[in-house]
């Protein structure tokens, strides 16, 4: 008997529970969470099938997120997470050293913000907004208007609240509020039930809901109970979508996003649909009843550069071109559509028991909201609601997968965070370990790095009047040791680099007339020559000691050959020019001859014949040679011909040798 009803309640669970159509059995043990429930701290495992237990199981392999902690079942809901506001908040808590934190934390987050802020500075009204979502892309092609997202909106409060605190200073009142952990107005309120496993709880999310019905705590169930729904036969809409016939008054609610040029719209009803056996069928995709739906896009956007052509020309003036001026119009004519739209779907939006609308924006929300003659929509509408969660681009999918979100019964699984809260103070008390700061340089370093910078960028560009200029103005010795060491250990001064890089020029200057010393050694212990990059520059050495003289340096120790100059060296490059003309001459006499002997001369007998040197040719040589020039067909059916052939002779010497 148990395992039965084990079973029952694992299938009741399986089902998508529908706000306005739950089962006797939920309704029946629903009970709000306690004060003391909300310090735990949800760590659910969304529909879409991802993993949120922060433990390092679940974040090793290519499908998981290991910055907040997330696995996920398919590629696709990965590149969705990288996406979302979470993981974008999480970045930059990253990068101001702080811990992520997790889905739970991040929707008290966006709930509790303008709740502190009120706290912090009563007297300055802001307005918070949070309840506007992301406007995504459903495809490759990028939302180019620029839009306030719920995650810019709660990092311009931190750091309202961050630049508050540093302006008040040590003397001054400022004190940070300070709350329950897992307080703040989350959009999601929870329930608990004996039917569901341990740790398991319902949600719904709080903007299905009036104020008075949520300061009713107490009540909170019995007001779900009242807005139950028999199932009933709903008319079907029309095949342009226009709104369904005027009688129907049943409850419904309206749905409209607009932003970047795109526009969708829908009234769904809130009973569920009467199928052919008698139950409901929930709310699902194709079982959700449309009263009416619209969607329909105009080019406003600017490509590439963002924002729409109105907010251009606000900022720069107007501009003259034909995109601009098809962009203007576009506006103009978006915005006539969606206000002949709302006059039509009056009455359904008279009788809506919800508005949900995302515009984001001025120039979306004047659309809407006017003021302009005959309006249907105003901004102070009670029963104007915002997306509590991201959304992508205004299309009536997306519109449909929102309602099925919002009226969604949520199970999720919590799990306590109090076993965590010292592991999460212990990782936020530590303070991170500071760089250690450069040390400051001294006058005399700061100038002998910058001789260092100006004499490289001369040797590495050739100029050797230059930089001789450079070392006779500056008083700077022709051997000097660049700064720091350590970065030129390789070639400490002049002339070793200019033997490294290959410049015969600057190595001839340094050593005639620089007086540089080619006997000075790295910290590798080689001289300027044995650094030499080619012939040219050994050569330049050897040049440089005949003019300078055998008595001025060490040569030997330089490692320089005898001198040479440069008249022997034009001399031995002549020469060696010639040498190589003459074996190129000799190779291809070479070949020549051997192509003359490789040919076959004519028979005197029969012109036009090769000899016994003539190669015989094989069979299937012969019969491409047959095909060639032929269509597919007539070498098919020449094949066929020659197999016949072959088969006829097989057959008679098969009976000749019986």
């Amino acid at each position: 008997m148990a395992n039965k009803q084990t079973q029952a309640q694992e299938d009741l669970l399986k089902r998508p529970l529908y706000l306005y159509d739950l089962p006797t059995e939920v309704l029946d043990t629903l009970s709000l969470k306690t004060d003391g429930d909300v310090q735990e701290e949800p760590d659910e495992t969304p529909k879409d099938g991802r993993s949120s237990s922060p433990g390092p199981d679940n974040v090793v392999g290519s499908q998981a997120c290991s910055l907040c902690s997330l696995s996920f079942a398919t590629v696709q809901e990965q590149r969705g997470h990288l996406k979302s506001d979470l993981h974008h908040y999480n970045l930059k808590q990253k990068l101001r050293g702080q811990s992520p934190v997790s889905e739970a934390e991040f929707e008290n987050l966006i709930g509790s913000t303008s709740t502190l802020l009120h706290q912090v500075e009563t007297s300055v009204l802001i307005q918070p907004d949070l309840d506007e979502s992301l406007s995504g892309s459903d495809s490759s092609e990028s939302e180019d208007e620029k839009q306030e997202t719920t995650l810019s909106a709660l990092l311009k409060k931190q750091a309202t609240l961050a630049s508050r605190k540093n302006n008040a200073g040590d003397g001054a009142d400022y004190e940070t509020p300070t709350r329950k952990p897992g307080s703040g107005n989350a959009p999601i309120m929870w329930f608990t039930s004996p039917i569901l496993p341990t740790n398991t709880f319902f949600g719904l999310y709080k903007a299905m809901f009036t104020p008075e019905e949520l300061s009713k705590e107490d009540s909170i169930v019995e007001t779900i109970k009242k807005k139950q729904l028999a199932p009933i036969a709903m008319p079907k809409p029309n095949k342009d979508g226009t709104p369904a016939p005027a009688a129907y008054k049943g409850p419904h609610i309206f749905l409209c996003m607009i932003g970047g040029g795109h526009f969708a719209a829908m009234v769904v009803s809130l009973a569920p649909r009467q199928s052919k056996h008698g139950a409901s069928s929930g709310p699902l995709n194709r079982e959700a009843t449309v009263l009416a739906h619209k969607t329909f896009h105009r080019y406003t956007t600017r490509r590439k550069q963002g924002g729409s052509q109105s907010a251009n020309d606000n900022a720069k003036g107007a501009a003259h071109s034909a995109g601009a001026g098809i962009r203007r119009y576009n506006e103009q004519a978006l915005i006539e559509d969606v206000r002949s739209l709302l006059q039509e779907w009056k009455a359904l939006l008279d009788t809506s028991d919800l508005l949900f609308i995302r515009a984001t924006g001025s120039t979306n929300r004047r659309t809407l909201f006017g003021p302009y003659e005959n309006q249907v929509l105003r901004s102070n509408d009670p029963r104007i609601r915002g997306f509590p969660f991201s959304t992508r681009r205004a299309t009536q999918n997306e519109l449909m997968r929102s309602f099925i979100e919002l009226t969604r019964l949520k199970i999720r699984e919590i799990n306590p965070v109090i076993a965590t809260e010292p592991a999460k103070a212990a990782r936020t008390s530590t303070p991170n370990p500071e760089k250690p700061a450069a040390p400051a340089l001294s006058e005399e370093e700061q100038t002998a790095l910058r001789h260092t910078t100006q004499m490289q960028s001369l040797i590495s560009r050739s100029k050797l009047p230059a930089l001789l200029s450079y070392l006779t103005t500056n008083s700077l010795p022709p051997d000097f040791r660049f700064y720091p060491s350590h970065a030129h250990h390789h070639a400490p001064t002049p002339l070793h680099l200019a033997a490294t890089q290959g410049s015969p020029v600057i190595v001839t200057g340094l050593l005639a007339r620089g007086g540089a010393d080619p006997t000075v050694k790295s910290e590798e212990g080689k001289t300027p020559f044995e650094l030499a990059k080619d012939r040219s520059t050994r050569d330049a050495f050897r040049v440089a000691r005949g003019i300078v003289g055998e008595d001025k340096w060490d040569w030997e120790s330089a490692g320089v050959p005898s001198a040479i100059s440069k008249e022997e060296i034009e001399k031995r490059e002549e020469r060696e020019r010639k040498e190589k003309e003459a074996q190129e001459k000799e190779r291809r006499t070479a070949e020549e001859e051997k192509l003359k002997a490789m040919r076959v001369p004519e028979s005197k007998t029969k012109k036009g014949v090769l000899t016994g040197l003539d190669l015989k040719k094989t069979a299937q040589e012969r019969r491409e040679d047959e095909a060639r020039g032929l269509t597919p067909e007539q070498k098919a059916r020449l094949e066929r011909e020659r197999r016949a052939r072959a088969a006829e002779e097989r057959i008679r010497r098969m009976q000749g040798g019986g």
